[in-house]
């Protein structure tokens, strides 16, 4: 007897089961269905499982300022692409076995990629196609002629509007939301920024404005108007909505990553792991960026991802049960720079080779508990079907019997979501013949899927999924074994930007704190760490005309050192007489960890640059800072 979608008609799961393909051909009857343990995901958030990892498209005014946020000053007419090839994307999305895009509608500068009529501030109003352009609609047909799912992000944060805090900004809001969800066709996903209220043009106001997010958004109102006119879209991320953030914008989730989460407002400290038995099925989400940062910039063609890094977030993020959220930011051409169009074939290459071919294909499957003779249903290759055993054999396992010769190093699971998250742990076993067993992995959660990667290829004649603590009896999606292969790598890139300012020669020759020499060692994964303030002085070594400069934040999450908040910059032609740079405060970095550019008040010579890092952008004993560069 199959176990799938039809035998579940008519009882308490018809919602969650309905995203997955029914049988057909039953004849006799299915086995009674217990009861779900736990939360169950709804039907749209089924599906959003299955999506995995697809792609976050971020493209508008910052493109050509080369800033992460617009300041909401900007004259539409810099948003100027001279070659948007929306097919090109998706087919580097594509390349990368990314099944979607999500694109950046409007991000906080409040510039709108599509020619509403409720503002101004939007593409109409630029040279692309002499004002006849669209970008979310262009991206949204090329994503349905290749065959991949199209989403959008609106930021609620807006810092053009004069209105931005009060209720009629809310209304603007709304109505944003109802023209990108009624003219876009289906969507698969509406993305809400965490980043709201702050300093911005606000109509020529520029100043500071600070709002109470969950009580001006009224967010269940907003994510009901998402889900009444895309029922099948989810949404990311206030409570309420169908997805949570993974907490980190480094693209790994915890080791499991629960789909469960508390019913109270999201704490960063839960949702890289999510919580065990926990009430509300409100999954996480692990988005990241090819390059430093979120936007295109010129100067971080050389710091694109690896495949490798990438195939690394990928075990790390779709491995621990989330999904995999990666950013590809096109360039000002409206194109996805070959650097990353190589990293992304060479990781989707790989991909596609590692999961070709199901070595547990035409293995023979037994279990040690099963309700209706599922067993097989854990390697038949369907989505609708699923082993089940009987809800009191917490301790049950299933076996397959592998034909010879059949080597793999990486094992898939799936749990059948539908009946919640039976399993709280799992082991792995192996065995030449015989009842002699031997452990070669055990871990927290099967879920909504989990790789388990193991140290070598083996070649065993049996391999065995054991539960060694469960809720009731597990009900097995897949099993699946595959062998690895790695990405090919990529050679290194040398920069040819000439805005960039070479750092040969460069030296620390004062600092509030030793080890400035990690600095200037182009790696994000040192730090330069000091006490607030700190101070830093570099001597470049000869004389430039500069327009700014650059710092990145230390990539990692300490909580004994923070990036900073804030800086002051002077310059120095001799190192004795001092001009003010500018001051100003770090936008988003505590959580985006991206290189920050920060332009000077005018350009000018300079051999010398002074900073000083009043206090971290969060509590923390001391401040860090990776990286510092400086552009003409």
């Amino acid at each position: 007897m199959t176990l799938s979608r039809r035998s579940l008609m008519g009882g308490s799961l018809i919602a969650g089961a309905a995203a997955c393909a029914p049988r057909t051909g039953m004849t006799s009857a299915a086995p009674a269905v217990p009861a779900p343990w736990g939360a169950t995901p709804s039907p749209r958030q089924l599906r959003w499982h299955d999506h995995r990892q697809y792609g976050f498209v971020h493209f508008s005014i910052n493109t050509f300022t080369g800033k992460e946020w617009g300041y909401g000053d900007e004259d539409p007419a810099l948003f100027n692409p001279t070659d948007f090839d929306p097919d090109q994307i998706v087919a580097a999305a594509k390349a990368g076995e990314l099944t979607g895009l999500i694109l950046t509608a409007k991000h906080h500068d409040g510039f709108c990629l599509w020619p509403t009529r409720l503002t101004e501030h939007c593409i109409r109003n630029s040279p692309y196609k002499q004002g006849k352009g669209d970008i979310v609609g262009e991206l949204e047909q090329a994503c349905r002629r290749g065959g991949i799912n199209f989403g959008v992000y609106l930021s609620p944060w807006d810092r053009n509007r004069a209105d931005y805090g009060t209720p009629g900004y809310i209304a603007y809001y709304r109505a944003q939301l109802t023209e990108l969800c009624t003219r876009y066709g289906p969507l698969f996903e509406v993305w809400f920024d965490g980043a709201n209220g702050g300093d911005g043009y606000y109509g020529g106001a520029r100043e500071t404005r600070k709002i109470d997010a969950v009580q001006y958004y009224d967010w269940p109102s907003i994510v009901a108007l998402v889900h009444r006119l895309q029922p099948d879209a989810c949404t990311f991320d206030p409570l309420g909505a169908d997805i949570r953030w993974v907490g980190n914008e480094d693209g790994h989730a915890g080791d499991p990553c629960w789909p469960t989460m508390p019913n109270h407002p999201y704490d960063q400290a839960e949702g890289n792991r999510g919580v065990r038995g926990a009430e509300l099925w409100w999954p996480a989400e692990t988005n990241v960026s090819i390059r430093p940062g979120w936007f295109y910039h010129a100067d971080e063609d050389a710091q694109v991802k690896l495949p490798g890094k990438i195939m690394e977030m990928y075990d790390q993020s779709v491995g621990h049960g989330t999904t995999f959220h990666l950013n590809l930011p096109p360039d000002r051409r409206g194109r996805i720079h070959d650097r990353d169009l190589a990293s992304l074939t060479a990781f989707g290459d790989a991909l596609r080779a590692t999961f070709a071919n199901d070595l547990a294909d035409g293995a023979v499957a037994t279990a040690s508990a099963d309700t209706g003779g599922t067993a097989r249903n854990v390697n038949d290759g369907r989505p609708d079907t699923f082993w089940l055993a009987p809800p009191a054999a917490t301790d049950a396992s299933i076996v397959l019997d592998l034909p010879p010769g059949r080597s793999f190093d990486t094992v898939r699971l799936q749990e059948w979501l539908p009946l919640g998250l039976r399993v709280t742990r799992f082991a792995i076993d192996v065995s030449d013949g015989g009842d002699r067993w031997t452990t070669v992995a055990e871990k927290d959660m099967v879920g909504p899927q989990r790789l388990v990667r193991l140290g070598a290829p083996i070649s065993p004649r049996r391999v065995r999924f054991r539960t060694v603590a469960a809720e009731a009896g597990p009900a097995i999606r897949e099993f699946a074994l595959f062998r690895s292969v790695a990405p090919v790598d990529l050679p290194p890139l040398k920069v040819t930007d000439a805005s960039i300012v070479d750092r040969a020669g460069w030296k620390v020759t004062a600092a509030s704190a030793p080890g400035g020499e990690a600095l200037l060692d182009a790696s994000p994964r040192t730090a330069w760490v000091s006490k607030a303030p700190a101070t830093l002085t570099i001597d470049m070594g000869r004389s430039e005309t500069l327009a700014g400069f650059t710092l990145t934040p230390t990539r990692h999450v300490d909580p004994q050192a923070a990036p900073p908040m804030k800086y002051v910059v002077e310059t120095s032609t001799d190192g004795r007489n001092w001009t003010p740079g500018g001051t100003g405060e770090f936008q988003n970095i505590n959580y985006a960890r991206a290189t920050q550019r920060l332009a000077f008040t005018a350009p000018r010579p300079a051999r010398h640059l002074r900073f000083t890092f009043p206090e971290p952008a969060v509590p923390a004993p001391a401040i860090a800072v990776a990286e510092i560069g400086a552009f003409r």
